[in-house]
């Protein structure tokens, strides 16, 4: 059944990395702060720091991974995975973010306040 799974998610992978940018699907961004400033992150070796525009969590993706967000084209910030997150599900029990970047990371895209923000995401490493 675990091979099935990542076989499944390697296709669903290649099939969206394929398609033209305009047509590849959005995900909701947010972003943490000084809450968690110097916090351990879930990979164990980096201390969580909201002023860094390279860290980012994500539910799945294996720490250490390069994460291109992109709000457009030319508008982006690329982040390593360091810790696990968001964890905020919707009144159904579904996860309603894909990616939490630190205050600095979404800052580079958009003001703070926004909260949430509809990105791209593409893995470079």
């Amino acid at each position: 059944m675990k091979i099935m799974t990542i076989a499944m998610s390697m296709a669903v992978f290649s099939w969206v990395v394929s398609r033209p940018y305009s047509e590849q699907p959005r995900v909701t961004a947010s972003w943490y702060g000084d809450a968690y400033r110097n916090n351990m992150c879930a990979d164990n070796k980096t201390r969580f720091n909201p002023d860094d525009p390279t860290q980012a969590a994500h539910r799945s993706y294996p720490f250490g991974s390069v994460i291109r967000v992109s709000l457009t084209k030319d508008k982006y910030v690329d982040v390593t995975i360091v810790d696990r997150g968001p964890f905020v599900k919707d009144k159904n029990g579904k996860y309603t973010r894909e990616i939490d970047l630190s205050r600095a990371a979404f800052q580079k895209l958009a003001d703070p306040s926004a909260g949430l923000l509809q990105v791209k995401l593409t893995k470079l490493r």
